[in-house]
């Protein structure tokens, strides 16, 4: 792109998630953080994102790295040479360090603006936005996860809650339980509380029964959240969990989760 003196470049960005609501996401948010930046094309798995790639030459693609037809690293791989590539991910602390020992830009799901802001400032400040090594990391970082990575289980990772005109994505660790209220079912996290349209039953076929059990005909409550089980005065079991000042009661049903606890 030729330029005239002293104007500011125009960046160009592609954005590639299977997420719909997550593409939406990181749409708003560089919006808000970088303006200026023109996103010239979204793909919903890798194949899209090589096509996509290939046809507008983004300055910057933005990745998601578990994609269907070809992940992010292998869409990434036809790409790096002229594209700068900014991983999004929802891997936790156990695989950062694989990022960590590389100069590859990623970003934590759900991705802040905070975050995003110091990644999109990092971009314009380089005199290219294009590095000619990250071939050699690329190799490295499929090596690093793949020995670290756990099998994809296809459970539902986020939840989507309509907040005002905003949507919130809430990772499935964030929640403490859930519980049915009339049309709706709440979400409750350590620090605020979501009403959605999802039912408890749709929830069940849609969480891994490993990290949510159902304590009641309405609750079901993330495991690791639990804190005790104790007995009322009337002889009822109640769960206490962290980060919640309420208790929730266990259906005579259900009591045998807690025998050995």
């Amino acid at each position: 792109m030729s330029m005239i003196p002293g104007e500011e470049r125009i960046y160009t960005a592609m954005i590639a998630d299977d997420e719909a609501p997550m593409r939406d996401l990181l749409r708003a948010r560089l919006q808000a953080v970088w303006p200026e930046l023109h996103i010239v094309a979204e793909a919903a798995n890798g194949v899209e994102a090589v096509e996509l790639g290939e046809q507008h030459r983004p300055d910057i693609a933005f990745l998601d790295i578990r994609m269907p037809g070809l992940s992010g690293i292998e869409a990434a791989r036809r790409l790096y040479r002229q594209s700068h590539i900014v991983f999004a991910t929802a891997y936790d602390q156990y695989a950062l360090d694989a990022f960590e020992q590389g100069a590859l830009d990623y970003l934590l799901k759900p991705v802040t603006a905070e975050r995003l802001a110091a990644t999109c400032a990092r971009i314009r400040a380089q005199s290219s936005p294009i590095r000619e090594d990250v071939g050699t990391q690329l190799a490295r970082l499929t090596e690093l996860l793949e020995k670290k990575a756990p099998p994809s289980t296809g459970y539902l990772r986020w939840i989507q809650a309509q907040v005002g005109s905003s949507l919130r994505m809430i990772s499935t660790r964030e929640v403490l339980f859930f519980q049915s209220d009339e049309k709706y079912t709440r979400v409750q996290t350590a620090g605020a509380e979501y009403l959605i349209r999802k039912t408890l039953k749709e929830l069940l076929d849609e969480l891994d029964p490993d990290e949510f059990w159902r304590i009641h005909r309405s609750t079901l409550v993330r495991v690791e959240a639990i804190a005790e089980v104790t007995r009322d005065l009337r002889g009822r079991h109640m769960l206490r969990l962290r980060n919640y000042a309420g208790e929730l009661e266990i259906s005579r049903n259900h009591t045998y989760l807690f025998q050995q606890m």
